[in-house]
């Protein structure tokens, strides 16, 4: 009678519980952080809780401790560069990630981890829904509307509220993902990394409030809204270089023949090229039309490798077991 030949793995009943870190990033949140760190103790008792300080002057450090979290510090201003370090730092199976401001809902969390589990995911969204007008400023909610859109006619439409500041993730691909940013606009890079690589993800809709009385946000609409609106150009350059580069090399090719036809035109019927200045400006931009369609097609090849190297890596690591 042949031998059983062992599973690679226990079964699902058999495994060890995930291990999972709660990943705060803050700054000058005194007031709230002691309330959001109690919160997420009483939703998942199983995990860690990290709160990393990005040079808070109000003692967040010293009460987040008191409060029971892992407190470390990150110099660097800025939540991307709080999150390149909590993801180069910890080492966990599972990943929540949530603004330290006590606007998300922590009873969301298990949820949020069960569907990644039971649908093998490697990021978990919580869409932002609320009816408080002051937790979600009308301003941001079309800055949002605009931004999101933007991304989910370029990437992909599978996610709806692309600036959520409160995620789950997987190992995978916390440990492949670049980290470029340096502020508010990692939460695209979030989002386009995961739609790029084709990765499985889901999004569910999460209560969300308005800070607590003292709480001031650190969000500056316009200029952070620059800045989002500037990272998703050049993500767009990096990561569809054809259709950028395409897109800013037919705009000059329509320039061009408006100002050239009437020259063409009046040389056609007099033989004679008056407008010179604008006969060679047309010319100029017929031959930058061109130059920017073929760097277009050397560029899509370079990000095709950029991807296939990003796509190994993310399958480098062991995926997580489904529940």
């Amino acid at each position: 009678m042949p031998e059983a030949i062992a599973p690679d793995r226990p079964p699902i009943a058999a495994q060890a519980e995930p291990r999972v870190a709660v990943l705060i990033p803050c700054y000058n949140e005194a007031v709230a952080i002691p309330k959001v760190v109690a919160d997420f103790r009483a939703a998942l008792p199983q995990a860690t809780i990290y709160v990393y300080d990005n040079n808070s002057s109000d003692g967040t450090a010293d009460i987040a401790r008191a409060a029971g979290a892992i407190v470390r510090r990150e110099m660097l201003q800025g939540k991307g560069n709080v999150i390149r370090r909590a993801f180069a730092d910890v080492d966990a199976d599972l990943y929540v990630l949530v603004d330290g401001d006590d606007t998300y809902d922590a009873t969301a969390a298990p949820g949020m981890i069960d569907m990644m589990r039971r649908d093998g995911l490697d990021m978990v969204n919580g869409a932002r829904v609320t009816d408080i007008d002051k937790a979600y400023r009308p301003g941001h909610r079309l800055g949002n509307a605009v931004l999101t859109g933007m991304v989910r006619i370029v990437f992909g439409d599978r996610i709806s509220d692309m600036l959520s500041g409160y995620r789950v993730f997987s190992r995978r691909f916390v440990k492949s993902f670049p980290a470029l940013a340096g502020g508010f606009e990692t939460e695209t890079e979030f989002t386009v990394h995961a739609l790029e690589l084709k990765m499985p993800i889901g999004e569910v809709p999460t209560a969300y409030k308005d800070r607590p009385a003292g709480s001031t946000s650190k969000l500056h609409t316009y200029s952070d809204g620059v800045r989002i609106l500037h990272t998703i150009m050049v993500l767009v350059k990096e990561e569809r270089p054809l259709q950028f580069f395409s897109a800013a090399g037919l705009a000059l090719l329509v320039l061009a023949v408006v100002l050239g036809v009437p020259v063409v035109t009046e040389f056609l019927q007099t033989g004679l090229v008056p407008r010179l200045p604008t006969a060679v400006l047309a010319t100029g931009l017929m031959l930058i039309a061109m130059l920017s369609f073929f760097c277009g097609l050397i560029l899509d090849s370079v990000s095709r490798g950029r991807k296939e190297f990003k796509r190994l890596a993310y399958l480098s690591i062991p995926a997580n077991p489904v529940a």
